[in-house]
C-alpha cells in the first residue's frame, strides 16, 4: 500500500491565513445568533486608542488573547456577541494633532481643530483595524462602533442627563489636578508618579516672636507667596517651644502661625513644613482642616500670577529658580540637597501638574464606596489577586469625581446657560447635542422667562463616555430585549495599567444607572515588557511594531507565542527572538499533521497498549487545558498541548507506532488500523484543543484532513479515554531516551540494530519497542 500525504506543502505558509480569514467572513461563521431562552456572552472589549504609530505590540497581543476568549466560549456552547470598538475621543488625539499639525488648540479654531483630529483618526484607525484582522479577531467588523459617533455620544449625555435627574450631579470650585500642556482638569485616576531629580532648598525663616531663625525645607520655593501656615509635628521636641508662635515668611513677608499637627514627618528635611496653596493634596486638606485663605499663585498656563510680584508671568520652573538664587543671594539659603522626589505628572503629555482651584462638575462617587465594594465581591477575577488592584484603589478615594475639561474634541456637557438669571437649562435625552454651537431647544428660561441662553463649552472627561461601554454594546435605552440577554455582560477584558479608571468607572457609572454590575467575569492581564524587562514607550525607542512580525511570522506564531510566554495577570516579555521561537512549534504541528495525512482513518479497531497509553496521556492533557481555558488562562492550555504534542505525541508514540502504521513486517493489518485510528484521534482532539489560540493552521488541516466546516463550529473534546496506562509515561520515555543515548555513544544511527533487554514492566509495548529502536534479542 502507497502512503501518500494529502497535505502535500511540506511547509505551513502564513500568507494563508488572510485566505483563510476571507473564507471565515464570508461563511459568517462568527455571526451572534440570538435565542429567547439564552443569555448571550458579551465581551466588552477594550476599544483600543489610535492616538499614534506603531500600535503597541502588547497591547496587539492582549487583544489575540480577547480574541482567544471569544473563541474559547463558542467551543464551550455559549452564543458569543464578540463587538469591535475604537475609542477615539480625549486627550491623546488632541495632542497627536498639536505634534503632527504643528499647531495648537487655543489658537485654532474649535471646528476647524475637531477637523483635523477626526481626520487624523481615520488614517490611524484603519491601520489598527487591519491588525486586528490580520490578527484572526473572530469579532464583528461589520458593525464597529466609534466612541465620537452622533450614536455613541448621544447616549454619553443621555446617561449623564439621567444623572442630573437624580441628583447625582453638581458643580464645586475646588482644587484640582490641573496639567497646563493639557489646558484641563485631570481626575486622580489621570495622574502617573515619577521618580524626578528636585532640589531640597533648606530656607531662613525668621521667627516673630523671638527673633529666633527656623529652617524649612522645600522642592516649592515659588510657592512661598501662597505660604499660610507652617505645621511641625507635636512630638517633634525640637519645635515644642514654636508651638502657636509665627514665622515670617522670606521674600514676601506675611506672618504665618506655627502649629503643631501630626501631618509633618519629623524625619522629613528638617520636620517643619510650609503649607501653601496647593504643594500637594496635604496641602489641600490642611486648607480646609485649618480654614486657611488660598492663594492663587499659578495660574492655568502653568506661569506665576500676578501675587508672585517680580516673578508674575514665568513659567513655573524658572520662577523655582529665580526664587532660589534671590534666595541664597539674601543669605536666606542654609544648603540645597539634590534628591529623587516622587512627582506627580499627567499621564498623557507627561507634565509635573499643579493644583488649581477651577469651577468643575463633579459626579458623585464616595457615596458609593460601600455599595461598589460589595458588588465586585459577585464578580469573578481572572486571576483572582487582581481583584486587589481595583478593592485599593477605590478604599483611597478622596473627592468625587470632576467630570468636566477644557477640551475639544470629546462629548459636549448638554447645558446651556440663562444669560440673564444663570440657570441651567439640560435637555430631554434623545439627540446629540453640541451647546457650544447649537442653539438651545428651548425657547426661553423656565425662571425668568429671559430668551438669551449661552452653551457650555466644555466636554466631558473621556472616561464618561468609555465607561458606559458595556450599556452601549447592550443596547441600553435602544432594545430592550437585547439588553435583557445581553447585560450584565459575559466579560471585561482589559489591562492592570487602566484597572483605576476603565474598570472603576464602569462599575460605578453601570451600577448608578442600572442598580446592578455590569459583567459577570473581569479579565485582567499583565503588561508587555521589553527583552530586558523595561516598559516599552515611544521615548526609550524600545518599542516594536506588530505589523512586521505578523507579515513576517503570521498570526498563529504571533498568537502562540502571546499565550504561551507568562501566566494570565503577569507581566510578560517581548522580542522578535521569543517570537521566531514559538514558531517552531507551528512547524512541528504541521510536520505532524503532513505525516498523519498519509493514511487512512479506520472507524472500529482493537487498541493495543501503546495506543492507549498515548490516549491515556491525552485524555490528561484535555482535563487540564480546559481547566485553563474555564480561567481564560491561556498559558495552561498552550504550554501543556506543547508539551503533550511535542514531549509525547511526537518523540514517543509516533516514533513507538511508525513501523505498525506502515504495516511493516510482524504487525498485522488490526494493529495497523489501531495505529491510523490513533494518530488520527490523537490529532483531531489537538487541533480541536488548539484551535482558539492558533485558529489558522487549526482550520487548514481539519478542513484538509476531516471536515469541509469549520474547526471552529466544533465544540472542546471530553477526556473520555481512562488514564489508566499514564503510569507507564515515565518509565517509557526513559527507557526510549536511554536506548538513544547509548547508541549515540556508540556511533549508530536511530536504524541500526542495538542489543538491550527491555525492561519487564514495558514488555506489553514490547512489539513496538522492537520495531522503534530495531532491538536484536
Amino acid at each position: 500500500m502507497e502512503f501518500k500525504p494529502r497535505i502535500e506543502e511540506k511547509r505551513w505558509q502564513p500568507s494563508w491565513e488572510t485566505r483563510i480569514f476571507e473564507k471565515w467572513l464570508e461563511e459568517g461563521i462568527y455571526k451572534v445568533r440570538l435565542s429567547p431562552r439564552k443569555k448571550l456572552f458579551v465581551i466588552d472589549t477594550p476599544p483600543p486608542y489610535p492616538s499614534g504609530r506603531p500600535w503597541h505590540i502588547g497591547a496587539a497581543a492582549q487583544y489575540s488573547q480577547i480574541d482567544m476568549i471569544a473563541r474559547t466560549a463558542r467551543m464551550s456552547g455559549r452564543p458569543v456577541y464578540f463587538p469591535i470598538g475604537i475609542d477615539r475621543n480625549g486627550l491623546p488625539v488632541e495632542l497627536y494633532v498639536e505634534r503632527t499639525y504643528k499647531v495648537s488648540i487655543r489658537d485654532t479654531p474649535r471646528e476647524r481643530f475637531i477637523e483635523l483630529c477626526s481626520h487624523a483618526l481615520d488614517d490611524l484607525e484603519s491601520e489598527m483595524i487591519w491588525i486586528m484582522k490580520r490578527m484572526g479577531l473572530s469579532g464583528d467588523f461589520e458593525n464597529y462602533y466609534k466612541t465620537d459617533s452622533e450614536e455613541y455620544r448621544k447616549l454619553t449625555q443621555a446617561t449623564f442627563i439621567e444623572l442630573w435627574k437624580r441628583g447625582l450631579i453638581y458643580t464645586a470650585t475646588r482644587p484640582n489636578n490641573y496639567c497646563w500642556e493639557c489646558g484641563t482638569t485631570l481626575a486622580d485616576a489621570e495622574i502617573d508618579y515619577e521618580e524626578m531629580p528636585a532640589k531640597l532648598v533648606f530656607i531662613k525663616f525668621k521667627v516673630k516672636e523671638d527673633d529666633s531663625i527656623l529652617i524649612i525645607a522645600t522642592t516649592r520655593p515659588e510657592l512661598l507667596v501662597s505660604c499660610k501656615a507652617v505645621i511641625v509635628n507635636p512630638n517633634d521636641n525640637r519645635y515644642s517651644h514654636l508651638h502657636w508662635k509665627h514665622a515670617i515668611v522670606p521674600i514676601y513677608g506675611q506672618e504665618v502661625e506655627i502649629i503643631p499637627h501630626p501631618a509633618a514627618k519629623p524625619e522629613f528635611g528638617t520636620g517643619a513644613v510650609m503649607v501653601c496653596s496647593y504643594g500637594d493634596y496635604t496641602d489641600v486638606l490642611l486648607f480646609r482642616e485649618l480654614g486657611l485663605q488660598e492663594v492663587v499663585a499659578i495660574n492655568e498656563e502653568g506661569r506665576m500670577t500676578e501675587v508672585a510680584g517680580k516673578y508674575s508671568g514665568m513659567r513655573v520652573a524658572d520662577a523655582r529658580e529665580a526664587i532660589t538664587r534671590d534666595l541664597e543671594e539674601a543669605g536666606l539659603v542654609v544648603k540645597i540637597e539634590e534628591i529623587i522626589h516622587r512627582t506627580p505628572i499627567c499621564e498623557r503629555s507627561k507634565t509635573p501638574i499643579e493644583i488649581i482651584p477651577m469651577e468643575e462638575y463633579y459626579l458623585k462617587q464616595l457615596d458609593f464606596v460601600d455599595d461598589l465594594l460589595s458588588i465586585i465581591e459577585k464578580m469573578k477575577f481572572h486571576p483572582p489577586h487582581h481583584k486587589r488592584l481595583l478593592i485599593d484603589w477605590i478604599n483611597s478615594l478622596r473627592i468625587d469625581w470632576p467630570i468636566s475639561r477644557r477640551r475639544y474634541y470629546a462629548t459636549e456637557i448638554p447645558i446651556w446657560y440663562c444669560l440673564k438669571c444663570s440657570e441651567p437649562y439640560v435637555p430631554e435625552p434623545g439627540r446629540y447635542y453640541r451647546p457650544w454651537r447649537d442653539k438651545p431647544p428651548i425657547e426661553k428660561c423656565i425662571k425668568c422667562g429671559s430668551c438669551e441662553f449661552a452653551g457650555e463649552e466644555r466636554t466631558f472627561d473621556t472616561w464618561m463616555d468609555s465607561s458606559i461601554s458595556p450599556l452601549f454594546i447592550s443596547r441600553y435605552m435602544k432594545d430592550k430585549r437585547f439588553f435583557k440577554l445581553s447585560y450584565p455582560n459575559g466579560i471585561r477584558p482589559q489591562g492592570k495599567d487602566i484597572v483605576r479608571t476603565w474598570l472603576y468607572y464602569t462599575i460605578l457609572r453601570c451600577y448608578q444607572l442600572t442598580g446592578r454590575y455590569p459583567f459577570y467575569h473581569v479579565w485582567i492581564g499583565g503588561m508587555g515588557l521589553d527583552e530586558y524587562g523595561q516598559k516599552m514607550s515611544k521615548s526609550r525607542g524600545n518599542v516594536i511594531d506588530p505589523i512586521p512580525i505578523l507579515e513576517k511570522y503570521g498570526a498563529d506564531v504571533f498568537r502562540f507565542w502571546s499565550a504561551q510566554e507568562a501566566s494570565l495577570g503577569e507581566d510578560f516579555r517581548i522580542s522578535e527572538q521569543r517570537i521566531q521561537n514559538a514558531g517552531k512549534f507551528i512547524t512541528k504541528l504541521w510536520n505532524i499533521a503532513r505525516y498523519i495525512s498519509s493514511f487512512p482513518i479506520p472507524r472500529k479497531v482493537e487498541l493495543t497498549p501503546a495506543d492507549k497509553w498515548v490516549l491515556s496521556e491525552l485524555s490528561k492533557t484535555i482535563k487540564k487545558s480546559l481547566e485553563g481555558y474555564r480561567e481564560f488562562n491561556f498559558f495552561i492550555p498552550a504550554t501543556k498541548i506543547r508539551y503533550f504534542t511535542w514531549s509525547i505525541f511526537a518523540d514517543h508514540y509516533i516514533e513507538l507506532s511508525k513501523a505498525r502504521a506502515y504495516g511493516l513486517k510482524g504487525f498485522t493489518p488490526q494493529e495497523q488500523r489501531a495505529a491510523w485510528y490513533t494518530l488520527h484521534t490523537v490529532l483531531k482532539t489537538i487541533l480541536i484543543l488548539l484551535a482558539p489560540i492558533t485558529p489558522f493552521i487549526t482550520e487548514e488541516i481539519w478542513r484538509r484532513m476531516y471536515s469541509k466546516k469549520s474547526i471552529h463550529l466544533q465544540s472542546f473534546p471530553k477526556a473520555e479515554w481512562s488514564t489508566r496506562y499514564a503510569v507507564y509515561t515515565e518509565k517509557l520515555v526513559k527507557f526510549n531516551s536511554q536506548v538513544w543515548a547509548m547508541k549515540k555513544q556508540k556511533n549508530l544511527t536511530l536504524k541500526d540494530p542495538i542489543n538491550i533487554e527491555i525492561p519487564r514492566d514495558l514488555r506489553i509495548f514490547e512489539k513496538d519497542l522492537i520495531a522503534m529502536h530495531n532491538i536484536k534479542k
